[in-house]
């Protein structure tokens, strides 16, 4: 065997691969063996025709085309384990040259990933700072307050509905891609859950009420790009109004809202509540400042094929997200925001980039420091997680084992790589 490595543009390698037709020779009786092994001739027993049946029967063509196949898997692997090359996508063959008593020539092109040199990334993390956590006596006063509107007792009323009241109403969005479908939602009114115009017009109805035709203007900052500040219609009906009366704060509400001694123990436990949350937070934008300087800092290309797979990842994510948020399906979508299923792909580009990146700095960061997992690890984890079945049946029944476990694996080493490098920070 005979091979050349040409390093094409965007990450891509060619081998060609030449094949002696000795080789060839060899693989073709082997292919023939195979082929011939199921097939029934009269006057002889399954398999075991002569060789020149087997080839009048099966077609001398298509024995040299399973011998190619054979050919290019075998030799492709061996190229690629003796060259230490490790593909990220399936090779692309192309057939050259394919005749008994002539060299066998073929081409793969596949997709590698990048070099990536690492400076010095002890020192970059170390320039980042931490915020202090702290939990302000206003905070634990909030989520008091959450909790005591959440049992509340409710008393119906025949009057119009005020701020502070907790209404049932049903209602529909016309107009751009939003869904015209009644809709039903209960909430305190006032507490602007909806968009802005939406709820002061439901101020002053009564139950049974109705209002049509309602104009109103999305915000200019509003998630949705798309339907920031256009006009939409809506229709509200009044299904009920009640008088929420809230329960006194004090330490036999605290006993009542769970296993607390008075109401200090339980400000005591919202406090730690709010702690771990604001940690939890701060610990996410430490990891993405991480990731985002050391991507200012190594320069390199990020292969196609990974960001072209991370965008169909996106672009399924947000079909879920127009699903379930904006309930309608997204080829409605598409039809109302007048853009193709690619036009959306496409804007996940940058985004897909720097995801792809952050993976891969990743991955290096994880050998430079030799991070590993154990198979106790792994174990312990998906013993946490078979807990949550009602039995082993039904466990192997939903999960996949083999998923599960490199899905652990990964998660595993990047929590471990993540904890390593914030050690770094000073």
């Amino acid at each position: 065997m005979k091979y050349e490595i040409k390093k094409n543009p965007k990450l891509q390698i060619e081998l060609t691969i030449e094949v002696s037709p000795d080789e060839l020779q060899q693989y073709f009786v082997k292919a023939r063996e195979e082929l011939g092994k199921n097939l029934e001739v009269d006057g002889f027993r399954k398999g075991m025709a002569p060789k020149e049946i087997i080839e009048e029967k099966i077609g001398k063509e298509n024995i040299l085309i399973e011998a190619a196949d054979l050919l290019v898997k075998d030799n492709y692997k061996k190229v690629i384990s003796e060259n230490k090359i490790e593909p990220i996508s399936q090779p692309e063959i192309e057939i050259i040259k394919l005749a008994l008593g002539n060299p066998f020539i073929f081409k793969a092109k596949f997709y590698i990933l990048p070099e990536i040199n690492l400076p010095d990334y002890k020192k970059i993390i170390s320039s980042i700072k931490k915020n202090k956590i702290s939990v302000e006596n206003k905070e634990v006063d909030e989520t008091l307050n959450w909790i005591q509107k959440s049992r509340a007792n409710f008393i119906s009323k025949d009057g119009p509905a005020e701020k502070g009241d907790f209404v049932e109403i049903e209602y529909s969005l016309n107009g751009l891609n939003l869904n015209p479908q009644n809709e039903k939602d209960s909430f305190i009114l006032g507490e602007g859950q909806f968009l802005p115009g939406f709820e002061e017009n439901i101020i002053g109805m009564k139950p049974s009420e109705k209002k049509e035709k309602i104009s109103l203007k999305i915000p200019e900052n509003y998630y949705n790009k798309d339907l920031a500040g256009k006009e939409i219609g809506a229709n509200i009906k009044v299904l009920s109004v009640k008088k929420m009366e809230l329960r006194e704060i004090n330490d036999d509400f605290a006993r009542e809202v769970g296993n607390f001694k008075d109401l200090e123990n339980l400000k005591e436990s919202i406090k730690e509540g709010i702690s771990l949350e604001k940690e939890h937070a701060e610990k996410e934008r430490l990891r993405n400042e991480i990731l985002e300087k050391l991507r200012n800092e190594i320069s390199f290309e990020a292969p196609e094929v990974l960001i072209e797979n991370e965008k169909k990842s996106m672009l399924e994510d947000f079909k879920e997200s127009v699903l379930k948020n904006l309930k309608i399906p997204f080829e409605k979508y598409l039809e109302e925001s007048k853009k193709t299923e690619e036009e959306i792909k496409n804007s996940f580009t940058d985004e897909a980039e720097k995801r792809v990146k952050n993976f891969l700095i990743l991955r290096e960061l994880v050998k430079a420091e030799d991070i590993k997992v154990s198979e106790d690890e792994i174990n312990e984890e998906i013993d946490k997680i078979l807990k949550q079945y009602p039995s082993k049946e039904k466990a192997e029944e939903e999960l996949d084992y083999d998923k599960l476990k490199l899905y652990i694996e990964n998660a595993l080493i990047n929590e471990k790589i993540f904890q390593r490098l914030e050690n770094f920070i000073e």
